[in-house]
């Protein structure tokens, strides 16, 4: 009994001790978390809300290097990831491209990274693109920028096989890459799988849509069967379900499947257009707004012939296509981000996975495939809180696509015209006004500029009696040069297409008008129900009861009311003053034999 009771005082002693040493970290923590706090109110200066980031316990590296991006709340696909992903659970989410899902799986995955002193790769996450690919990585490396000794390296095809290999062998904590070349890496052993403990498939539904199922399915059998597995979709197929009904182990699901403060800042917008007036349409288009615009084509050859067209018109253009080498796709990137490009025309696959803070403006010019794929080409622009703007391409044909388009997204594109001269005049001269005003408020910046100017200003008023009204009309029309300021081509082409659209859309009004009148005709005394023996179980539609009332007797179809088809039988409001003659008939017509 004694042995028993000395046991349960060592043991109290120890749980003293441990309750000591769990005070005092909390302590530590305190401390911890206080001087966060003070560095996040430093870098706000005067921002009165919390950071929202502080509560998931990240580390200290973590938590610095999203002060230094500006990170303040989680968006809330990170809210609901990130714990689960913290508690090593498997996942399975579905969110659109935008709604800053890297963050959600790649700031935990750092922190589980963060003591990680092993050679061999801890996370594998495969993107369907290049674009992706490298985007991704990025994310871990500015993530991670605070960390030392944290390692991201990315795979794909396109690029010099030997220095991915030579990477690969030091020590790297996350690799991401594109399935074709994860493969063949693992195919030659350059790539050691071993310790991978966590595997991420980033855009899963555009993965399948390229063919790469047989791939992941590959890759995932060669992983250690032990690991945690992350899937994000913004879609959610039944391909996608049952890749994680077979290899994630009861995940968290979480579904985002409409941000409504993202698409809130995507301005959705629609023109009708014909076919053979579509580069004209675009070229007004962008003398509204050319600076940081994606136009998203179908074919390779169209990205080439428009970059051209618009290059002609003065426009810094560059194509991204499938065509394109890897090294000049990453470099045309590169100069978009800098401002060096203002325009860039795509196809879809070439543009995924592209996040560039300069996209103002996103350009369908052909009509996308499907809602995905449109999803996809408008979140380039309205990322992570910014605005942006969408302007869709419709031709006659493509209106019923449109009208689908806005049922599955559940969104109303607003229709716009085609700008004409005077818009784009006054937009001309607003724009021209503008620079001069700004040119005149930074005239201080540059002493020895403002030196140069007063010099020549001077000399043009002594050598050549200038006065400074004349000196600023010759300086504004040196800006403009010897080409014409104001636009006037031919226009009448936008006031006829505008006005045909205007004058079909008032027909379809009329007639929906009309439908809508006969229907309610029913309302009126002057109806009387009747009761037909037959319905939806029979297959009757509303134009079958018409038509066989119609070629049964003498009533006129404008003169039947509402008709209400039930399952095994119809009522149909038609004229009170019905001839008996009329009214035998009607007890033996047949609707569909």
């Amino acid at each position: 009994m004694a042995l028993k009771k000395d046991s349960n005082s060592l043991g109290s002693e120890q749980e003293k001790s441990q309750n000591k040493d769990s005070s005092l970290q909390e302590f530590k923590n305190l401390d911890y978390k206080k001087e966060i706090e003070s560095q996040l109110l430093e870098v706000s200066k005067g921002d009165d809300n919390e950071n929202g980031f502080l509560d998931f316990g990240f580390n200290k590296s973590i938590l610095k290097s999203l002060i230094n991006k500006g990170y303040k709340n989680p968006t809330p696909i990170q809210k609901a990831a990130i714990p689960e992903l913290m508690l090593g659970r498997d996942l399975l989410g579905q969110a659109q491209t935008g709604t800053g899902k890297t963050a959600a799986f790649a700031l935990p995955l750092i922190e589980k990274l963060s003591d990680n002193k092993e050679l061999n790769a801890k996370v594998l996450v495969m993107t369907p693109t290049r674009e992706l690919a490298t985007q991704v990585a990025e994310s871990f490396k500015s993530y991670s920028s605070e960390s030392s000794n944290f390692k991201t390296v990315a795979i794909y095809g396109g690029t010099d096989y030997r220095n991915q290999i030579s990477a690969l062998k030091r020590k790297v904590d996350v690799v991401v890459g594109t399935p074709g070349r994860i493969m063949d890496h693992i195919r030659q052993g350059t790539f050691k799988i071993k310790d991978i403990n966590c595997l991420v498939l980033d855009e899963a539904d555009e993965m399948l849509n390229m063919g790469f199922l047989e791939d992941i399915e590959w890759i995932i059998d060669q992983l250690p069967e032990n690991k945690q597995m992350v899937l994000f979709s913004a879609t959610m197929p039944n391909e996608i379900r049952n890749i994680a009904k077979k290899y994630l182990n009861d995940p968290a699901e979480i579904s985002i499947k409409s941000v409504k403060k993202e698409t809130q800042l995507i301005s959705q917008k629609f023109l009708y257009v014909q076919r053979h007036h579509k580069l004209d349409a675009l070229k007004r288009i962008l003398e509204l707004n050319n600076e940081g615009v994606i136009i998203f084509v179908r074919t390779k050859l169209l990205t080439t012939s428009i970059a051209e067209a618009l290059e002609n018109s003065g426009h810094t253009v560059a194509v991204l296509n499938g065509d394109i080498p890897q090294n000049q796709r990453e470099n045309t990137v590169d100069r978009l981000k800098k401002g060096f490009i203002n325009i860039l025309v795509a196809t879809d696959v070439a543009a995924r996975g592209l996040d560039v803070e300069r996209i103002k403006l996103v350009v369908n010019y052909d009509f996308p495939f499907d809602k995905e794929t449109y999803t996809h080409r408008i979140g380039r622009t309205g990322r992570a809180g910014r605005s942006g703007e969408a302007i869709l391409f419709v031709n006659q044909r493509e209106k019923h696509f449109l009208r689908n388009l806005e049922n599955s997204t559940r969104t109303k594109i607003e229709e716009i015209n085609i700008p004409s001269n005077k818009i784009i005049n006054e937009k001309r001269m607003d724009k021209l006004i503008e620079n001069v005003n700004e040119s005149f408020l930074a005239k201080d910046e540059n002493e020895e500029n403002k030196a140069l100017i007063i010099d020549v200003v001077d000399n043009l008023k002594e050598k050549y009696s200038m006065d400074d009204s004349s000196i600023a009309m010759a300086a504004i029309n040196l800006v403009i040069g010897n080409k014409s300021f104001f636009v006037n081509d031919d226009d009448s082409w936008i006031n006829k297409q505008n006005n045909s659209d205007r004058n079909r859309s008032n027909r379809n009004s009329n007639n929906r008008m009309r439908n809508s009148n006969r229907r309610n005709n029913y309302q009126n005394d002057s109806f009387e129900t009747y009761k037909f023996n037959f319905g939806k179980f029979d297959g009757v539609r509303v134009a079958n009861i018409i038509s066989s009332i119609c070629n049964s007797t003498n009533i006129n179809g404008r003169s039947i009311g509402k008709i209400q088809i039930f399952n095994d039988y119809s009522l149909v409001d038609l004229p009170r003053d019905l001839h008996r003659e009329t009214k035998n008939k009607l007890k033996k017509i047949k609707v569909r034999n």
